[in-house]
């Protein structure tokens, strides 16, 4: 398995280690709980430079980047971030991504971290296939690091290790700058929806990054946090997990991404086939659900109507904010409607849920 720079001190910490998309990462620390409600009221501190970064640079990076990707690129101005995808011609996904613009003709992707290979591949096939000139692509992987500072403290936290003005970063934008003597790029974003940054430094800034980041944070009361915390966090904002709510056979618009897929903007593909779908009808559509009875629903489990298989979980927890079984599920898009009564099969009984509005929690 890969590991990231940081291993030694997960272990050092005491962290449950567990294979993650082919990487040796902590699932814990403290426990779940215990992280997540840290992350939600203070700070907590995530290692997450096992995903992937792409580097787009060129004359010809827009053009490909608005043929590769579902979002219209052509919005972003220079530090600003985009939440966007990639899809396969059938309109099934490759992968939700970040792009991070630099300038007109160099550009950053953050990718998932057992899609990286992946994706690279596949960014590579298109661009020959694309015929877009003076483009270059470059894994970068390997190089970064990447730390998540994520919290409603997490701006007094950092501001206590950088000169930069945090509150001249807008939310889905990002700047250049050091933290704690080391150079970064510090970008407003994450996958907890808390606030804070997520830190990208040079691979062998990692621990002095990290180790610089808890001292800092000793007082606002930071915590380690594992992947553990990260999923329930991230399903409480009813965010995306690419093999669960996105795939090769769910599109964006099945998972609810629609506004970030702008058929409108001319060719890029998987448009084609996703157009066919909007207008078609989806089938499918992913909702929030809310145990009204006593039982944690789990990805997988099948979702119920009146004893009729309607649907299936895609990832359900029991949400650490509101003591309460929680799930995203794909289902007919007659019940979605909010206040739908449903049930998930769990070990052989049905237990009763209902369709909610999401997210499920209010930050």
């Amino acid at each position: 398995m890969k590991k990231t720079p940081l291993n030694q001190v997960h272990r050092d910490l005491g962290a449950r280690m567990v294979p993650f998309g082919g990487w040796d990462m902590p699932v814990q620390y403290s426990g779940v709980i215990d992280e997540h409600l840290a992350t939600r009221n203070r700070v907590g501190l995530f290692d997450v430079s096992h995903m992937g970064e792409v580097e787009v640079v060129g004359s010809g990076a827009l053009d490909y980047i608005q043929q590769l990707t579902v979002n219209d690129a052509s919005k972003l101005v220079d530090g600003q971030v985009q939440y966007s995808a990639i899809c396969y011609p059938n309109g099934g996904t490759v992968d939700d991504v970040t792009l991070y613009r630099f300038s007109a003709e160099r550009y950053l992707f953050c990718v998932n971290a057992a899609n990286t290979d992946k994706d690279f591949a596949w960014m590579q096939q298109q661009l020959q296939e694309s015929g877009v000139p003076n483009v270059e692509l470059r894994n970068l992987s390997n190089e970064f690091c990447q730390i998540a500072l994520q919290g409603p403290r997490a701006d007094e936290v950092l501001q206590g290790l950088t000169s930069v003005d945090l509150s001249s970063v807008a939310f889905y934008h990002f700047t250049e700058g050091g933290v704690a003597g080391l150079p970064a790029i510090i970008s407003r974003t994450g996958y907890t929806g808390s606030g804070g940054f997520e830190i990208y430094a040079a691979a062998d800034a990692a621990v002095p990054l990290w180790t610089a980041l808890m001292k800092e944070g000793e007082e606002a009361g930071i915590a380690p946090c594992g992947l553990g915390a990260r999923d329930t966090l991230r399903l409480e904002m009813k965010y995306a997990l690419y093999g669960h709510e996105l795939s090769e056979d769910i599109s964006p618009l099945e998972a609810g991404l629609g506004w970030i897929t702008k058929l409108d903007k001319g060719d890029f593909v998987g448009r084609e086939a996703l157009q066919g779908k909007k207008d078609a009808g989806l089938p499918r559509r992913l909702a929030g659900l809310k145990m009204t009875e006593s039982g944690i629903p789990r990805e997988g489990y099948p979702v119920y109507r009146n004893g009729e298989e309607v649907g299936i979980v895609t990832s359900g927890t029991m949400s650490p904010c509101l003591k309460v079984g929680i799930a995203l599920a794909l289902l007919p898009p007659e019940f979605c409607a909010i206040g739908t009564d449903l049930q998930v099969g769990i070990r052989k009984r049905q237990v009763a849920c209902q369709t909610v509005k999401t997210p499920f929690v209010n930050i």
